[in-house]
């Protein structure tokens, strides 16, 4: 056979971990709380206006920047919700979010430019940055505050930093920066020249009672942030894969240069539903019920058992310490174990960890699991993972 020249990138490169623990998941039948999605559709408004759009709107190209409905919904929603000042020359419609920072990444990056990355993340960032040339630079964050360190940003910063990837708030640890850390990281983009790259998607999913602040909105970031966000997380529609850019308008004209050769644009019928339901704050307020009612399921379950969960304040998920629980098993080891043998699928906190040479592997006691599901299946995963343990 004739030895095909693939590309060594990604010849080399494994799936992803979701991918894998939801493939362990199907195969075995086993509850998945690894990978983040709700189990149930999204809401019926939603489901009802992408099917009305798509028997009496167009179904054929819309504009690659999006469709002007959702454009104006986004520039309002953030308006409403963050006091924002946008509009639609702002905002960039993708196909998903991973679409989104893919789009920004090769609008930003160029050949042996340096990106801050802050571990532990979400794993599409460093290989991206790496295909577009650029040398991802990590700076690790510890629990179980995972606070940003000034020493450790500014230590990794040199003259070919170009700029940062900041996840708030922050997949997998359930955690939300300060106000304190928001205006350091303005403070540092500022003064480095550099462009902040803000993926905030878990915005419209925080249970610490305060509405969310973006990185775009602090002292001289307007120019210099492209804010990301999600339908998919908003309206736990994943499978919609509608995400966005914002940013200033000379600066999305580039970034939709970006998108225009990645998936050029996105079904229409979704974005004309997407911004029905931006445009109508009781859909995002009966999720967020929702999900922090499934929340407190999963944390007081596990509590309840005997698991030590670390403080979450955003996102699907929560995470476990292992050691605290009285688990000697490290993060990888006790995820591919428990999938086979108690029937729940989970997420190992090092699978999402890079770090300098000298950091060390990063956390690996520490494990997430999926609360926007159920409330039985919910209960039926901790009692599974409390029998399992004991056997350990």
């Amino acid at each position: 056979m004739t030895h095909l020249a693939l590309n060594p990138i990604y010849a080399a490169m494994p799936v992803t971990v979701f991918e894998h623990m939801s493939g362990l998941a199907r195969s075995l039948g086993a509850i998945n709380l690894g990978q983040g999605f709700p189990d149930t559709p999204p809401p019926a408004a939603l489901t009802a206006a992408a099917m009305r759009a798509m028997e009496t709107r167009s179904q054929q190209y819309p504009p690659s920047m999006g469709v002007p409905e959702l454009r104006d919904a986004v520039a309002a929603f953030y308006g409403r919700t963050q006091g924002l000042a946008l509009t639609r020359e702002q905002v960039v419609v993708t196909s998903g979010a991973t679409e989104a920072i893919a789009a920004a990444i090769l609008a930003v990056v160029g050949q042996g430019d340096e990106v801050l990355l802050f571990s532990p993340a979400y794993d599409a960032y460093a290989p991206l940055v790496r295909r577009a040339g650029g040398v991802p630079v990590f700076v690790p964050l510890s629990p179980p505050d995972w606070h940003y360190s000034e020493a450790g940003i500014r230590a990794a910063i040199t003259p070919r930093t170009r700029a940062l990837i900041l996840n708030d708030p922050l997949n997998p640890t359930g955690s939300v920066a300060s106000a304190d850390e928001l205006a350091l990281l303005a403070e540092i983009a500022c003064e480095h020249d550099l462009v902040a790259i803000c993926d905030e998607v878990w915005e419209a999913v925080r249970f610490d009672g305060r509405a969310h602040q973006s990185l775009l909105g602090q002292a001289g970031m307007a120019q210099r942030t492209i804010k990301i966000g999600s339908a998919g997380k908003i309206f736990g529609a994943t499978g919609w894969k509608v995400g966005w850019l914002v940013g200033d308008a000379a600066l999305a004209t580039v970034l939709a240069k970006a998108h225009q050769f990645l998936t050029f644009t996105t079904p229409p019928m979704l974005q004309w539903a997407a911004a029905e339901g931006l445009a109508d704050p009781g859909i995002t307020d009966a999720l967020h019920a929702e999900w922090s009612a499934s929340r407190a399921v999963l944390i007081d379950g596990l509590t309840a058992d005997g698991f030590t969960v670390l403080e979450n304040k955003a996102t699907w998920f929560a995470c476990i310490d292992l050691p605290a629980s009285g688990i000697a098993l490290d993060d990888r080891t006790f995820s591919e174990r428990a999938v086979r043998e108690a029937g729940v699928a989970s997420i190992p906190l090092s699978a999402l960890w890079e770090g300098p040479e000298d950091s060390g592997a990063g956390p690996t006691t520490i494990l997430r699991l999926c609360h926007c599901k159920p409330p039985a299946m919910l209960e039926e995963a901790v009692a599974r993972l409390s029998r399992w343990r004991e056997s350990l």
